[in-house]
């Protein structure tokens, strides 16, 4: 082997090295801001969702975030109506510090959501927003598209908070999805999860979100009684390292809106 071939090889194994080297490397754990956008009448309503869908949604995408999620009440809850929930992946704190700035700067996102960014004093687009920072698990650092099949409006996503007692027990609660082996359960039981999530900064402390997502109610329902039933999970919810460690479970059943990317 000449000198020439010699440095191919040489090349070639760390080329091969630093390819494995970066399939090895896990994603970095990206950041969600959920958004609760709450609304007193159709009026409001109609304004913030043309915001939504002809400013906002765009204009993240050009600030480079690819995927937003918009999503209302299921139309049996009594909060349909009233409420709509964004939520937006970022791949950093500084990009969500950053956004707004973007935002201030693209003409096109201004023109699209004069109504809504100009609404006079006494015709507000909302009554409020309310806004939670998350942190994506170790264990599923990026978020994911759901693989459904059936029309928006029949979908249920449900979206979870699990509220521990102090921050020591909902680091147990944490670690139950990590490292119990929580996560890996709803994966084999096809839950379709968008994301999960440690929340750090909110007004419900110390607590964990996450979104599973479902063809419509009665799948919803099937793939809960699934996991109830599961011998692992059986196993895992007796283990006696993860005991009482939610001290309250609140549910929000949702269905995505047809300009919604997840």
């Amino acid at each position: 082997m000449n000198n020439l071939q010699k440095r191919n090889v040489v090349l070639s194994l760390f080329m091969l090295a630093l390819s494995i080297s970066a399939m090895a490397a896990p994603p970095k754990r990206e950041y969600y801001e959920v958004k609760i956008y709450h609304v007193k009448d159709k009026t409001q309503e109609a304004t913030v969702e043309s915001y939504l869908k002809d400013a906002y949604v765009p204009a993240a995408h050009r600030a480079g975030i690819k995927d937003v999620g918009v999503f209302k009440p299921v139309p049996s809850d009594t909060m349909s109506g009233k409420l709509i929930y964004v939520l937006t992946p970022i791949s950093s704190l500084d990009q969500l510090v950053a956004l707004p700035k973007t935002l201030e700067k693209d003409a096109k996102y201004l023109a699209a959501g004069k109504d809504y960014i100009d609404a006079p004093f006494k015709n507000p687009p909302y009554t409020r927003i309310e806004t939670t920072i998350l942190q994506a698990f170790t264990t599923m650092p990026v978020h994911a598209k759901p693989n459904l099949k059936s029309a928006k409006n029949e979908r249920v996503y449900e979206m979870r908070s699990y509220e521990g007692h102090t921050e020591k027990i909902h680091q147990n609660k944490v670690k139950m999805f990590n490292d119990g082996g929580e996560v890996p359960l709803f994966v084999r039981l096809n839950f379709n999860a968008v994301f999960y999530g440690e929340v750090i900064a909110g007004s419900h402390q110390p607590n964990l979100m996450y979104m599973t997502t479902f063809e419509n109610k009665a799948d919803r329902d099937a793939h809960w009684k699934s996991f109830s039933d599961d011998a692992e999970w059986n196993k895992l919810k007796v283990n006696p390292e993860f005991q009482n460690n939610v001290s309250k479970n609140t549910s929000f059943y949702m269905y995505p809106t047809e300009y919604s990317d997840l």
